[in-house]
């Protein structure tokens, strides 16, 4: 791309050698310093010697990086990978309908399946340790053969065999648990004042107070997670008969489970604020209670002088984990029901369909049975050696993992079917669109344009293929319930293959081998979101693309699972929010500038501001996911009433940037591709401003290429953007009024 003529000065043309240096290091642009923050959010400015950088005279840049905050080392980053279940059912509760009458049962149900993953969680890793190790293995002279590691413990009662391998399962609870204390303190000191400075609930984000709810989630989940295992161990302890200890212990650990359910099913109760202690000190008891009960139960089952039964798994391990997904599919329907329900007494339509959170919380459930059920087939593959693929699976896991991986294969592939189906179905339509957006923008274009134009059209037309992406959503949800609901048929010992030959005549073969082509394929997913999770780490510009699923959804706090990802808004928003009062308090005026998920934390910072810090800023967005993914997903946050406060709040000093070549971004109040005249009367009106992208189709004068197509690309270097920022300081000084102001 051509820049503006330099003749008369002297270029220094730089080239780089084999170590392809990035053209930073090439030029040796050290040109910022950090003037506020840390190395994981701070604020940077242009040192004195490069002030001259800056596009429009009188204005100081100061840049605010908080892209290390949601994926700041590889181990939080893998971590966000591994966690990926625990987030996404986090995610729903955000979800919930604007419909303030359905936020009570919404948060139950979905804490409720939220608690079920770590039970999931417990059950997979005992599924590894007491079931396939334990009970298994240790009785098989061919398992132990050359496993020195494991052999110690081979011919050693059952009991010892059991309590010894009980502490793998409650080692992964104290991991977890240590793991999701520890980012709880990372941002006490960003905490935003105690004040009510707006009626949204989007202006409650970075200024909620979460950790005593993740406390007491913490301490629920926690006491959850060790009366799973106790109910793993005396359920195969009482299977030949159940002694007075035994039946005691029990009682105790349904009490606990129920205790645990009761207080996630109380939301105004639990949601309570900091100050609590006599709540705080309830779940605290509920965990010490848990733990201490894990120690009675190992030290029953290893001195317990009754007989062990006989039997091919660990008893009582299937009917558990079969009454888990039981219980997940019963809560899921629930959802779907409430939602449903809540939905018909919304006018207009609905952000999709209405079964946003029902379509989160079951693509995360099924996330987690998949990384379950994947775990304890690699694990019993491993310990088969080589028993053929169909024997493994008929002799290997419960039926209920196998039913999972079968389900969750079938949920991919009539997705990807579909999908694909969906792309090539619109194509026309999409095309047919574009091409009338190109033929408005460039209307009398050369011949030799044809080829670019051709580009522009296909940019456009992938950019509207997001709308195309919520129906698959819910498609996808759906069938990853149904899946879920599936997993049951394993209660009566049935197997996929023989159940699709009987009723669909499909061999038993083909079936055995789509469920390891399946178990295959979650291992590839894992692996894939590890390796995107280390380059999302290494590679600014892979984060970019890949790193929108990290940033949606560590920007919630954690209101239904305490072992989600942190939310790194608890630092950006109060950090964002008093820097700006700092600036305008010194005299200075702020024109905010936000791209992409940076106009979000923006908008929820703004909603913070005290109103006299607000009557001195103005907010530039681009390539902004406020209309077109925040409203459609987060309906209870997003809406056109905390969009007009945002604006209300600086004063309509708003212009948002808008391209149809952007798959994320798009218009906020208006479609229009230009501003209402200023006798609309409505200052939201003239927010949007749509760019032409490309600028044009032709190669400039001394370039090479034509101008490129930005997408969702930031604009900070383009013209359009430059006079937008010159028109905002105009309005900041008071010498012009924004566009459909009321005269």
């Amino acid at each position: 791309m051509s820049g503006p003529d330099s003749s008369g000065a002297v270029v220094e043309l730089r080239v780089h050698g084999v170590s392809g240096a990035s053209v930073a290091q090439v030029l040796d642009l050290r040109q910022t310093g950090q003037v506020a923050g840390d190395r994981s959010g701070g604020f940077y400015r242009a040192r004195p010697r490069c002030s001259d950088t800056a596009a429009v005279r009188g204005v100081t840049l100061e840049a605010y990086r908080w892209g290390d905050l949601p994926s700041g080392t590889v181990a939080r980053t893998l971590a966000v990978a591994f966690l990926l279940p625990f987030m996404l059912v986090n995610v729903a509760i955000w979800m919930r309908p604007a419909n303030p009458g359905s936020a009570t049962v919404v948060k139950s149900l979905c804490r409720l399946l939220a608690l079920t993953l770590t039970v999931l969680y417990v059950l997979a890793i005992a599924g590894v340790a007491l079931d396939l190790l334990g009970w298994k293995c240790l009785a098989s002279p061919d398992c132990l053969a050359g496993r020195s590691w494991l052999s110690w413990l081979g011919g050693r009662p059952v009991g010892l065999r059991l309590a010894v391998l009980a502490l793998v399962p409650a080692a992964a609870v104290g991991l977890i648990w240590r793991v999701s204390c520890r980012p709880g303190r990372t941002f006490e000191a960003f905490r935003a004042p105690d004040q009510d400075v707006s009626g949204s609930r989007l202006g409650t984000i970075g200024q909620w107070d979460a950790e005593p709810l993740v406390g007491r989630l913490r301490a629920i989940h926690v006491a959850a997670a060790f009366a799973t295992l106790d109910l793993a161990l005396l359920l195969a302890r009482g299977a030949s008969g159940a002694s007075a200890a035994t039946t005691a212990l029990t009682a105790i650990t349904v009490v606990i489970l129920t205790c645990c359910v009761g207080l996630l099913c109380t939301p105004p109760l639990i949601d309570r604020a900091a100050g609590d202690r006599r709540l705080d000190g309830v779940t605290r008891t509920l965990r010490t209670a848990a733990i201490i009960l894990t120690v009675g139960v190992v030290v029953h089952v290893l001195t317990s002088p009754q007989p062990w039964p006989e039997g091919h798994g660990l008893p009582g391990y299937d009917t558990t984990l079969a009454g888990l997904f039981v219980a997940q599919t019963t809560l899921l329907a629930a959802l779907g029901v409430v939602l449903v329900w809540h939905r018909r007494g919304e006018r207009g339509a609905t952000p999709l369909f209405g079964l946003g959170a029902l379509v989160v919380v079951a693509t995360g459930i099924s996330t987690a049975v998949a990384y379950s059920a994947e775990l304890v087939y690699r694990v019993a593959d491993f310990l088969d050696r080589d028993v053929p693929t169909g024997e493994g699976i008929a002799s290997g896991p419960p039926r209920a993992y196998t039913w999972a991986i079968y389900g969750f294969f079938r949920a991919l592939l009539v997705t990807l079917i579909v999908a694909g189906l969906v792309v090539l179905i619109s194509r026309r339509g999409r095309r047919r669109a574009a091409a009338t957006i190109v033929a408005r923008d460039f209307p009398n274009a050369p011949a030799e344009a044809g080829p670019r134009l051709r580009q522009v059209r296909d940019a456009i037309a992938r950019a509207r293929l997001t709308e195309k992406l919520v129906p698959l959503a819910v498609l996808y949800g759906c069938l990853a319930g149904l899946a879920t609901a599936t997993t049951t048929i394993g209660l009566l010992g049935q197997f996929p293959s023989d159940v699709i030959e009987r009723n669909a005549r499909l061999p038993a073969d083909a079936v055995t081998f789509g469920i390891a082509f399946g178990s295959w394929g979650i291992a590839a997913v894992i692996i894939g979101l590890i390796i995107s999770g280390i380059f999302a780490y290494r590679t600014e510009s892979y984060r970019r693309h890949i790193g929108v699923l990290w940033d949606l959804g560590t920007f919630w706090p954690r209101a239904a699972h305490p072992f989600a990802p942190p939310c790194y808004s608890e630092r950006a928003v109060p950090e964002l929010t008093r820097r700006i009062t700092y600036l305008v308090e010194r005299g200075d005026a702020v024109l905010l500038s936000g791209h992409s998920h940076g106009s979000v934390l923006l908008a929820a910072t703004v909603l913070q501001l005290p109103p006299q810090v607000g009557d001195r800023v103005a907010l530039l967005t681009h390539g902004s996911p406020l209309r077109r993914l925040y409203a459609r997903l987060f309906p209870a946050y997003v809406d056109d009433a905390a969009l007009h406060e945002i604006g209300r709040r600086v004063g309509w000093r708003w212009v948002n940037l808008w391209r149809d070549t952007d798959p994320v971004g798009g218009w906020i109040f208006s479609p229009h591709p230009s501003p209402a005249p200023a006798t609309a009367g409505d200052p939201a009106a003239g927010v949007d401003r749509r760019q032409r992208d490309p600028r044009d189709v032709l190669t400039p004068p001394g370039d090479s290429v034509a101008p490129p197509i930005h997408g969702h690309w930031p604009d900070e270097s383009d013209e359009p953007f430059t006079e937008v920022v010159r028109e905002l300081v105009q309005r900041l000084d008071g010498r012009a009024e924004p566009p459909g102001a009321p005269r």
